[in-house]
């Protein structure tokens, strides 16, 4: 057994911690934060077993001139950011070429296919089945055409990686969601994939499941990492914590820790918004609409509405245009009700240009460990990727583990 500080209390840090305990190790999980008050809060809380296929970088000139344009709300984008993340943008076009996307995919599928069965003793041993419904979320399609698409997407998703799905004509999604007002084509319900109604308190208590398993969990500051003998120490509000072993687990700011260690990181960030309302007539599931670049989700909070990507600076300002679009658009189709909250939340998805997460040791420092990069999937595999962590410490090697190892992926870490 061997101490480990895991950096890191979102749900690829928490899902980190449980399967190293489960090893037998003595875990520290330290943010700078309470648990999932980050990345892992703002989600659309669905659990995606059915993401047999990371999101590709577009590369029809079609929709890449409604990205540049600012005609989708999928895909806001500032000129500046687009020219400071141009080398990580340039590999994760490349990286989607579809020869490429394909390989990727092989070991991507792997991660998402086990992601509700890694979840689920957790949820079990937390004691928060009631926040999780086993019911799928819908995509909706305004006509027949995107019915057409996305449906010939999910047969493909069936035959290739196993997927399974329904396809609803218009009758049969409203009678399945009848809150909506609009007639639409039809839905694919992707029924394997599993929802939370508060993807932040899911996180807290695999959090407390940490600490009632011996763990400790801290507040302290990632950034006092320094190699200190045989392993490293980190500043904490309960003094400074050694151990042996560290993983990093800070998702968009692990780039920013590792430089002053010699690493660079290429990643796209992708800022992403949410804001919760009162909702009238409430959703069963979630529901996907890709048209207008958001996402409807049941939530304890309220109706959360999740949206796609914006492409900007960091510390750009908090900036609405995807949230009044969507909610302008859906308030025509179903009672939105009022805000919930008087601002939006507002947070970040660390992207990697080869669309796989890290993980695995660091490529030139003994008993330092990644995990991060998980892109839109971090709540789905935070779990998943904690265990394959746990198997790469305790040497075992399988081709999946080399895929997602920082070894030789200098396209993305050097």
């Amino acid at each position: 057994m061997s101490e480990i500080i895991v950096l890191g209390a979102g749900m690829v840090g928490v899902g980190t911690a449980l399967a190293l305990q489960a090893r037998g190790h003595a875990v520290t999980l330290i943010d700078r934060k309470p648990p999932g008050e980050e990345t892992s809060y703002g989600n659309a809380g669905i659990i995606q077993s059915e993401a047999a296929e990371p999101y590709a970088f577009p590369r029809d000139p079609k929709t890449l001139l409604r990205f540049l344009t600012g005609r989708s709300n999928q895909v806001r984008l500032s000129p500046a950011a687009v020219l400071r993340m141009a080398g990580p943008l340039l590999g994760y076009w490349a990286n989607s070429a579809p020869g490429r996307h394909a390989a990727l995919s092989r070991s991507y599928a792997q991660l998402t296919r086990r992601s509700v069965d890694d979840h689920g003793p957790l949820i079990d041993a937390a004691g928060q089945g009631n926040l999780i419904r086993r019911a799928g979320f819908f995509e909706i399609c305004r006509n027949a055409r995107a019915l057409d698409a996305q449906a010939n997407y999910a047969r493909r998703m069936e035959t290739a990686f196993a997927v399974p799905f329904r396809a609803l004509d218009g009758d049969a999604f409203a009678r399945e969601e009848p809150s909506f007002r609009s007639r639409y084509a039809g839905a694919i319900h992707w029924t394997d994939s599993w929802t939370c109604a508060n993807p932040g308190a899911l996180t807290k208590s695999y959090a407390d499941l940490v600490a009632a398993r011996g763990g400790r969990v801290v507040v302290g500051d990632a950034s006092s990492l320094v190699a200190a003998g045989a392993g490293w120490t980190v500043h904490s509000d309960a003094g400074r914590v050694w151990a042996q072993d560290v993983v990093v687990c800070l998702g968009p700011w692990s780039p920013q820790l590792l430089a002053p260690l010699g690493y660079k990181v290429k990643m796209v960030w992708k800022r992403g918004y949410h804001q919760h309302f009162s909702g009238a007539a409430p959703l069963r599931r979630p529901c996907v609409d890709a048209e207008n670049g958001i996402v409807l989700a049941p939530m304890t909070g309220g109706l959360r509405m999740a949206t796609g990507a914006a492409l900007v600076n960091r510390n750009a300002p908090v900036d609405r245009a995807q949230l009044t679009f969507g909610e302008r658009a859906m308030r025509r189709e179903i009672a939105l009700g009022d805000p919930v909250e008087d601002q939006p939340w507002v947070g970040h998805r660390p992207c990697l240009p080869d669309m796989l997460p890290l993980v695995g040791k660091a490529p030139r420092h003994d008993r330092l460990w990644l995990n991060f990069g998980h892109g839109h999937q971090g709540f789905t595999l935070g779990p998943t990727t904690g265990a394959l962590l746990a198997d790469a410490m305790a040497g075992h090697r399988s081709d999946l583990l080399k895929a997602l190892a920082p070894a030789g992926r200098s396209g993305t870490i050097r």
